[in-house]
């Protein structure tokens, strides 16, 4: 079916608003800890969602031609799921690109100014039970096929 950005698919969060202000709990200054997220109005069948953070304006361009922080690969999560709860370690964790597993919040690099962070959630119409570990490009590999909607929330941070 392959990736389709929606409008009715909504992701919020407790912590910050959309173009907000990410605390520094949820950031590697602080208690590193996963945001609250919700969402709702996803596409009838849904079966299960991923959930991505992203910076892509981190300066990092890997071999493959990709780009950007990868901070969070979530997945496995089930269909009858519309939330979850600050410092999640629910559901199958993805590798990040400080090669843990689970949420390491944003960091910019010193001096690097103020970064946008998109948080993505993706609902599928099937349910993988994919392995633990995967990476971002490796999760949207496997996934793409069983995409019906996307949608992100824009948050920013900037080291202090």
């Amino acid at each position: 079916m392959g990736f389709a950005f929606s409008n009715d698919l909504k992701l919020e969060s407790k912590a910050f608003t959309a173009e907000g202000v990410i605390p520094s709990k949820h950031t590697g200054e602080g208690e590193d800890v996963s945001p609250a997220l919700s969402w709702k109005n996803a596409p009838a069948g849904t079966q299960s969602y991923a959930v991505i953070c992203h910076d892509p304006d981190a300066p990092l361009i890997s071999a493959n031609g990709t780009y950007g922080f990868v901070h969070w690969v979530l997945y496995n999560i089930p269909g009858s799921v519309n939330e979850l709860s600050e410092g999640c370690g629910d559901y199958t964790q993805g590798k990040n690109n400080f090669g843990n597993l689970g949420y390491n919040g944003p960091m910019p690099p010193e001096g690097h100014g103020q970064h946008k962070y998109y948080y993505w959630i993706i609902a599928l119409d099937t349910e993988l039970n994919l392995p633990a570990g995967l990476t971002l490009w490796q999760l949207l590999e496997k996934i793409e096929p069983n995409a019906t909607a996307m949608n992100r929330l824009i948050g920013t941070y900037k080291r202090g």
